[in-house]
């Protein structure tokens, strides 16, 4: 189990984990009034939490599947990141993809954190790479 210190300016609960095997939790709206998303436009959530992730680690922050396929709210830079050296606000860029309003409520489940462990890279300059059975085969090279 990995400890990871929290700030939480929000009046709701930490994020959890919802069943026992889920790797994602649910973040929530810590907002003053309810927000109006309107069909294509793009709006900043605000949690209310922070933390302070060790290095190595990103916190990547995901669309939750039921608002997207019942509403049609996904994450504009999704998966978003959070990267070990932040320690801001995390906010949420929510995008209304329906054709009909909807409406963001204090405390309701807006997106999905997973906080997963990442290698720092190397590179090696070449002149050449190995060669695979795919090769340089790129966007649907495989077909339908």
């Amino acid at each position: 189990m990995l400890n990871i210190k929290i700030i939480n300016h929000s009046t709701h609960p930490l994020p959890a984990y919802e069943t026992e095997h889920a790797a994602g939790m649910d973040l929530r709206a810590f907002i003053n009034e309810a927000i109006t998303i309107k069909p294509l436009q793009r709006i900043l959530i605000p949690t209310g939490l922070h933390i302070e992730l060790p290095v190595g680690y990103e916190a990547q922050i995901r669309p939750r599947s039921g608002l997207a396929f019942k509403h049609g709210i996904g994450i504009v830079n999704s998966p978003g990141t959070i990267d070990a050296d932040y320690r801001g606000e995390i906010k949420v860029l929510l995008v209304n993809l329906s054709d009909t309003d909807f409406v963001v409520n204090d405390g309701e489940r807006i997106a999905q954190m997973v906080v997963a462990q990442h290698e720092t890279v190397s590179w090696q300059l070449a002149t050449e790479l190995g060669d695979t059975q795919r090769g340089a085969g790129g966007y649907g090279h495989t077909g339908k």
